[in-house]
């Protein structure tokens, strides 16, 4: 994908509050919105370039960033001259968010990364495929096409290490949750749960629609950073046999 220059208006309605003691939640609106969402990464990805002194970690979600730090570390960057006291490291660490947002430049050239994903669909690796083609009334291949067809944009990485939370799943194969969620899913199952798509990374229970597995590993915790997928990135699945998931996940181990 060719490096694309989006525009950023950082307006006033940007939210910081405390969040507890040694963290800062950023707020940039509310809901799933790709806009948003590009606000969101344009702080983590100067983050990642300008570590804030004292910084923890940051973790980016669909419309927020909270900025977990060391209070101590904090209140040694900065003393207030005219009145004499030292400020709370919440007003210091806020007061530099501030600052950095204001000279964030609205045009940012992002090149988002393309991640594409083999996937085996339906048979055991996809036991709900079947169920979520009656429910929306298509053929199962149609379900697969869709699926395939789209572009999702991974908003957040969580509920499980690695678990991509993305956006872009067209509403002809959107499907309701399990009424009774599994005990155990595999390790790669790809599901649906309403508007919703993503892989399990892990086994876990879980109540999403299954429709098919991958033989690509999304959690490595011997790699830095350990989650393949990360905010940002940008999703392809593409449909692959039982064979060629065999030969894949041979490669993989």
């Amino acid at each position: 994908m060719k490096l694309s220059q989006i525009s950023i208006n950082f307006d006033s309605d940007i939210e910081i509050i405390p969040f507890g003691e040694s963290a800062i939640l950023i707020e940039f609106g509310k809901g799933i919105d790709p806009k948003i969402h590009q606000k969101v990464n344009a702080l983590t990805e100067y983050l990642d370039r300008h570590p804030l002194p004292g910084m923890i970690e940051y973790i980016a979600a669909f419309s927020s960033v909270t900025i977990v730090y060391d209070p101590i570390q904090v209140k040694k960057l900065q003393v207030d001259a005219v009145l004499g006291k030292d400020q709370l490291s919440y007003t210091i660490l806020s007061t530099s968010v501030r600052e950095i947002l204001a000279k964030l430049s609205h045009k940012v050239d992002h090149t988002p990364r393309i991640v594409e994903i083999p996937v085996c669909y339906g048979g055991e690796f996809g036991p709900d495929l079947e169920y979520v083609a009656e429910y929306n009334q298509l053929p199962i291949d149609e379900v697969i096409k869709i699926h395939t067809n789209g572009q999702y944009l991974v908003y957040m990485i969580g509920f499980a290490p690695g678990f991509p939370y993305v956006g872009g799943m067209s509403e002809k194969i959107s499907t309701p949750r399990r009424q009774s969620p599994r005990m155990s899913i595999p390790a790669g199952s790809v599901g649906i749960a309403g508007m919703q798509t993503g892989v399990y990374p892990i086994e876990t229970p879980g109540g999403w629609q299954l429709i098919g597995r991958t033989p690509l590993e999304l959690f490595r915790p011997n790699d830095n950073p350990p989650s393949l997928l990360q905010s940002g990135d940008v999703i392809r699945f593409y449909p692959i046999s039982q064979k060629e998931y065999t030969e894949y996940k041979g490669e993989e181990q």
